[in-house]
């Protein structure tokens, strides 16, 4: 690469990193054999070293993985979804219905707009992209954050067919969009289920704009780190979504921290499935059953990652709370009414530090 920059001068690698559009993954392929000292994590936050560290990892268990091939005929199916939303808030389905082929095309795509050139990546920075709703970044928050992560994305918001044709990048717009609509009647599914439990009879028209009336899909990108065990991919944090449904590629690193005794445990790619987790919308409007948790990804010192994450949301403009059916029932309201909006405005200020 003919660009040279100063590793040891942190604003020469911000800049480089953050403002000229190359990303960690530009960094990544300058060869560079150790980590800048912005992306060096405290201690408590390294999760590869897990034998040594503070933070623990149970490497012998895992999520639910639930099959749902059976689900017209078995109605543990749904008791198991809404069992693993109550005690887990995270699990994996397969036979989901989205056809393998979709699932590896998103992927394909996701490699494909990464290995565009800076310049041309750089044109979706929020800075500049011609739409709001479209912007490419790395890390989460870099104005907002000590230490930064080791992730490059790719962010598109649906609004519409005719605006995602319009603006988002050639290179992967039918691919995600496709996923997207793939994705959507398993979404309605899962949600149905899980409202049956919360006394929530028929998921009418204003129900479901209520639980997943805005989508944003996000591209992620996890280039190779010299360092894996002093960084780390993304920071622990809950997401502030109804349900996100993630796809990951075959190299894993997502832990998720476990309930009964804040141990985190490792999410290890099954072929061809989906995970799912509660986003904290839905641990509100639940009232606080069905659990919103605490998940980061590693670095990986060998191979290039890819995520694809669906956040399903309540549209901007909605008041979320706990649903009155769930209140019918005698329970005392856990959280306060909030305009959904305002709390999407300051899950994006901060830095990815936990879930407060």
């Amino acid at each position: 690469m003919a660009h040279e920059i100063s590793l040891s001068n942190s604003l020469d690698v911000t800049n480089f990193v953050v403002h000229e559009g190359n990303g960690v993954k530009g960094l990544a392929e300058m060869n560079i054999k150790t980590l800048p000292d912005q992306y060096i994590q405290p201690l408590q936050e390294r999760t590869v070293s897990m034998k040594t560290n503070s933070v623990v990892a149970d490497e012998d268990e895992s999520i639910p993985v639930i099959d749902m091939a059976d689900w017209d005929r078995n109605p543990k199916v749904a008791e198991s979804i809404c069992d693993a939303a109550e005690k887990w808030g995270f699990f994996q389905i397969v036979n989901h219905s989205v056809p393998v082929q979709v699932l590896e095309d998103v992927k394909g795509a996701t490699h494909r707009f990464f290995a565009l050139e800076a310049k041309e990546k750089r044109q979706y920075s929020k800075k500049v992209s011609p739409t709001n709703n479209v912007w490419y970044g790395t890390s989460f928050n870099p104005q907002a954050e000590k230490v930064l992560e080791w992730k490059d994305y790719l962010s598109l918001f649906y609004v519409s067919d005719d605006e995602a044709t319009a603006y988002w990048p050639s290179v992967c717009k039918d691919q995600a969009l496709e996923f997207m609509k793939k994705s959507e009647f398993v979404v309605k599914r899962l949600l149905e289920a899980l409202m049956k439990r919360l006394n929530v009879k028929n998921m009418d028209e204003t129900k479901e704009l209520l639980l997943m009336g805005s989508k944003r899909i996000n591209l992620n990108y996890y280039p190779i780190c010299p360092n894996p065990e002093l960084a780390i991919g993304v920071g622990r944090h809950s997401d502030m979504s109804t349900l996100t449904v993630l796809l990951q590629d075959d190299t894993g690193g997502l832990y998720v921290r476990k309930m009964a005794d804040d141990s985190w445990i490792h999410v290890p790619p099954v072929a061809g499935s989906l995970v799912i987790n509660i986003g904290d919308a839905l641990q509100i409007m639940s009232n606080g059953r069905y659990k919103s948790i605490e998940h980061r990804v590693t670095a990986n010192g060998s191979k290039n990652r890819v995520s694809i994450p669906i956040f399903v949301n309540p549209r901007p403009s909605e008041v979320i709370g706990p649903l009155p059916e769930v209140i019918e029932r005698g329970e005392k309201p856990a959280y306060r009414q909030v305009l959904y909006s305002d709390y999407v405005k300051h899950f994006f200020k901060k830095a990815h530090d936990g879930k407060d």
